[in-house]
């Protein structure tokens, strides 16, 4: 297995990644869509979820594909992106038929950022406007770090951000990893500096400093996000949001035990994970353009995906910047909290 040549989701041939994101907001939006509807599905293991049309990916529901996906920020509000990616996919005649009826499905989901220190104060919500915007910037390119739907995210000890990262099979397969990561646990181990994610790390793409020696790791540091959004209670305000996608053959079925199986790499990545406050979640994407024997390789293309969403994980922290009134300083920038 090798990156493919972005080391980007977008390596999965078809799918197009666009950002919107506010910085007097410090919120934004992010997209996952193609020019051909992709059979999805989807896995939660976090106990705080915030969700759109989730229910319907699920194996036994009637709707097997999809034209788009939207990862938030703005918790609640921020539900709000999918409609404004609803409207352009409706204005390009694309969605689920029902008799003459064009009815575009978007399920998203969404991350707290409302206590990171930006200007919440609107009058009207933001982020059906940022959902459109995000969609109409789709591309192969798309930036990663303080962008999109990571652009307010905040870990324990560091700015969040946006990551991806891929890998391609030596089936020919390529399975790829977009994440907006805004998690209550840490990502690096005591010390700040070598990630979680570091045995699963290539051509270091984020930082290349190996896995920490130290042994008793298993205790992470003291939350300052917690500290930073005065919160009496840290196991609120959090939540890791991720797409894994591959160009394999699979049903709605496998694509849920694909995003199943990715959860293995936000435990690999973020300690803790998976915790009551967080509202981990995972949607399984595939464009159907490799035929391969599901069955035979499933396993391998989820084991893959885990591997992606670590590294895109630890990549979002590495790759976030400094911007005015942060809260938390940015892994590449420990004391710049201008």
């Amino acid at each position: 297995m090798t990156p493919g040549p972005k080391n980007l989701i977008t390596d999965v041939p078809g799918l197009l990644v666009g950002n919107a994101q506010d910085e007097a907001l410090k919120s934004g939006t992010t997209v996952l869509t193609s020019d051909q509807a992709f059979t999805a599905s989807v896995h939660v293991m976090g106990g705080a979820p915030g969700t759109r049309e989730t229910d319907l990916l699920a194996p036994d529901k009637s709707v097997a594909q999809v034209d788009a996906i939207t990862l938030s920020g703005g918790s609640a509000f921020g539900l709000d992106a999918c409609s404004g990616v609803s409207d352009a996919l409706r204005s390009q005649g694309r969605g689920y038929l029902v008799g003459d009826a064009v009815v575009p499905i978007v399920p998203g989901a969404i991350l707290f950022d409302l206590l990171n220190g930006g200007d919440k104060g609107w009058d009207e919500n933001p982020y059906r406007a940022l959902g459109k915007t995000a969609f109409e910037q789709a591309a192969e390119d798309f930036d990663l770090g303080t962008a999109g739907a990571g652009t307010g995210a905040l870990a324990a000890r560091h700015k969040g951000g946006l990551g991806s990262a891929s890998l391609v099979l030596d089936s020919g397969v390529t399975v790829g990893a977009l994440v907006a990561a805004n998690p209550l646990g840490s990502v690096t181990t005591p010390g700040d500096r070598h990630f979680w994610a570091a045995p699963f790390e290539f051509d270091g793409e984020f930082g290349g400093l190996g896995p920490d020696s130290s042994a008793g790791l298993g205790m992470p540091a003291p939350s300052r996000k917690a500290q930073a959004m005065r919160l009496a209670q840290p196991e609120k305000g959090n939540t890791t949001i991720a797409i894994v996608a591959t160009d394999a053959v699979l049903s709605k079925p496998q694509c849920q035990r694909l995003a199943v199986a990715a959860h293995d790499g936000i435990a690999r990545a973020i300690l803790p994970a998976h915790t009551p406050g967080d509202g981990d979640l995972v949607f399984g994407v595939s464009t159907g353009a490799q035929s391969v024997n599901a069955e035979a390789e499933l396993g391998l293309i989820g084991h893959a995906a885990a591997i992606c969403l670590a590294r895109s994980i630890a990549r979002a922290i590495y790759l976030a910047t400094p911007a005015a009134g942060d809260l938390l300083p940015c892994w590449s920038a420990p004391h710049d909290l201008s």
